[in-house]
């Protein structure tokens, strides 16, 4: 079954409207669907059976309990796919967002993380309270085999990648350290960790945060959900503010009924944020280092920085992970600036605004192809995008996107090769449609191609809408 015979069977009618939403770093696929009166829904389909019930079943737990996340509302008798209600589309990173750009956070932003952390708070306690935790899966609390899995993550996706070989049994001592420490006191934990509890997992409501993703939570200690928040690495937020929001925490925790020993929980943290530090730079490390991704490799600085503060600063003794923060300090921070020019190409919604400028150098090409004949107007069309077949094959028949693609090609073409002969490394392209998911789509594609198949510059291509990143490497012409 799929959303839309989904939602036919719960509201007794097609919905108005299907709009494909961004993916989230995971194989499900999310959909906003419209009713004829403008209310609006979330639809998501997975391929994981088991993920979507325990989606679905802590959702009506922690509803249950008053605690803020979405309310599901119907789901397939097979288990594929679920309709949940709307929160929006703006998250905790969003408001952030001038915060995060420059380390001072404005007293709304600074109320909004103390908003996030207090909520943490009532998700793992009041969450935790009378939830059968043999419904979390694949595993029902953080144990050794999670730590262990999480810091050989780190060792061959990361450190092995990044300095190439390393002294293993050195290493293997103190992830044994870092690991009993972190499961000190396992067998009397009784309350609910999220395991992703970042700001692009909090939505801002009219109502207050809620919660969006949970479904990989199981039983756990306190101290991990609050460093995910507090030491995401693109959050940025300095020292000083973490120390006032681990206190407000402790507050809300303690109100609860936690009972937590402030100076002992404070002991602990740094060490429960280098853990999870080291987890993060294992994904990038096997997205950038590994897999090529430049987004992950942009990340990969700053997680290295906290890294190497934590390492250093631990309570327990790690001297030979200390020592290889200098070394992956300096591989990263002297890595050169990538030669020649990167064109980044990309499409988006102007619903949503204007793509930021990451560059720092301001200018570059947006096009509107709002003009074009529009496949969204289409049932057949409304659930692809212009990366599928159908799509192209509609556009390219009939014909207004190939004269448009030409006249952006003349132009783009000009400020490439003069940019390349005058040493420039960074121009960006944009296409804006109404949703982002056609005609931008199909425009930034073929973009990116003409660029990298013409002028042989490297190409980072960006489908902001979409959640979707690919990097085209420079080639000799």
């Amino acid at each position: 079954m799929n959303i839309e015979e989904l939602y036919i069977r719960y509201f007794h009618k097609q919905p108005k409207d299907i709009q494909k939403l961004p993916g989230a770093g995971s194989s499900r696929r999310y959909y906003r669907l419209t009713a004829d009166d403008g209310a609006t829904f979330i639809g998501t389909e997975g391929d994981n059976i088991a993920e979507n019930e325990v989606f679905c079943r802590l959702s009506d737990h922690f509803s249950a309990k008053g605690l803020p996340v979405p309310k599901v509302l119907a789901k397939a008798p097979d288990g594929s796919c679920y309709i949940q209600s709307d929160l929006g589309d703006q998250s905790l990173f969003d408001a952030i967002a001038n915060g995060r750009a420059t380390g001072c956070f404005s007293n709304e932003e600074i109320a909004l993380l103390d908003e996030a952390v207090r909520l943490l708070a009532r998700v793992q306690i009041v969450g935790g309270r009378e939830l059968d935790f043999s419904v979390c899966s694949p595993y029902e609390a953080m144990d050794r085999g999670m730590v262990e899995w999480d810091l050989n993550y780190f060792k061959y996706c990361f450190l092995k990648p990044a300095l190439g070989e390393v002294d293993d049994a050195k290493l293997q001592d103190e992830f044994d350290t870092i690991r009993d420490q972190l499961l000190e006191g396992a067998s009397e934990w009784n309350t609910f960790m999220a395991r992703d509890y970042q700001s692009r997992n909090l939505m801002v409501t009219a109502d207050g945060l809620k919660l969006i993703d949970f479904q990989g939570g199981r039983r756990g200690p306190l101290a991990y959900d609050l460093v995910s928040l507090l030491w995401q690495a693109k959050a940025n937020i300095p020292d000083n503010l973490k120390e006032r929001l681990i206190d407000s925490y402790i507050e809300e925790a303690n109100l609860l009924g936690a009972g937590i020993d402030p100076d002992d929980f404070k002991r602990k943290v740094p060490l429960f944020a280098l853990f999870r530090v080291m987890q993060t730079l294992g994904a990038y490390g096997f997205r950038g280092l590994v897999q090529g991704k430049a987004h992950f490799i942009a990340s990969i600085p700053r997680g290295v920085a906290n890294f190497r503060r934590l390492a250093a600063g631990s309570a327990i003794p790690l001297p030979y992970l200390a020592s290889l923060a200098p070394k992956l300090s300096e591989r990263f921070e002297s890595e050169p600036q990538l030669p020649g020019l990167t064109v980044t190409v990309g499409s988006f919604s102007y619903k949503k605004g204007y793509p930021a400028d990451t560059s720092g150098n301001g200018g570059g090409f947006v096009f509107d192809c709002r003009a074009i004949h529009n496949p969204g107007r289409y049932e057949q069309y409304r659930r692809l995008t212009g990366m599928d077949e159908p799509v192209r094959r509609f556009l390219e028949e009939d014909g207004e996107v190939l004269t448009f693609l030409s006249h952006a090609e003349a132009l783009v073409g000009a400020s490439v090769e003069r940019y390349i002969k005058r040493g420039f490394t960074s121009l960006s392209v944009w296409f804006g449609c109404t949703g982002g998911q056609h005609r931008s789509v199909y425009c930034a594609e073929a973009m990116a191609r003409f660029v990298s198949e013409k002028y042989g510059a490297r190409v980072r291509l960006i489908h902001r809408e979409q959640g979707i990143e690919k990097l085209f490497e420079p080639t000799e012409q």
